[in-house]
């Protein structure tokens, strides 16, 4: 079997003003759509960066991540940055919090993590 690109990621979450404003106003996310599903009583929020999407499944009945981060499931999801500086300078403009920068003993580039509402933890990885 050939993949060509991963298509999307998808994600759980609780709180859809919370969500929406971090991922769209804060992170800079495109909405592609947002779906009511009254059958599965969630909201499926459909978001775009560059040619990447982000499905968002929000709900208030899921239940809490267990661990940090090694519970199962997704671990987290990271996002390359140009400037790690500038990066977490428009992260901190947002009020978004971040763990301090360390540097990857594998890619020797600088890395840290940030995290969505819900506590999913996102990395910033030059």
């Amino acid at each position: 079997m050939q993949f060509s690109v991963i298509h999307h990621i998808a994600i759980n979450a609780s709180d859809y003003v919370a969500t929406k404003k971090f991922y769209v106003d804060q992170l800079g996310f495109e909405v592609i759509r947002e779906t009511p599903r009254p059958a599965k009583n969630d909201l499926k929020l459909d978001l775009r960066l560059g040619d990447q999407e982000l499905e968002i499944f929000i709900a208030d009945h899921f239940p809490k991540r267990l661990t940090y981060p090694e519970a199962l499931g997704l671990r987290h999801l990271a996002f390359k940055v140009e400037n790690m500086d500038e990066a977490l300078a428009e992260l901190k403009a947002q009020g978004i919090e971040f763990e301090p920068v360390r540097m990857d003993e594998l890619t020797n580039k600088k890395m840290t993590f940030f995290f969505d509402p819900d506590g999913l933890p996102l990395e910033l990885h030059e």
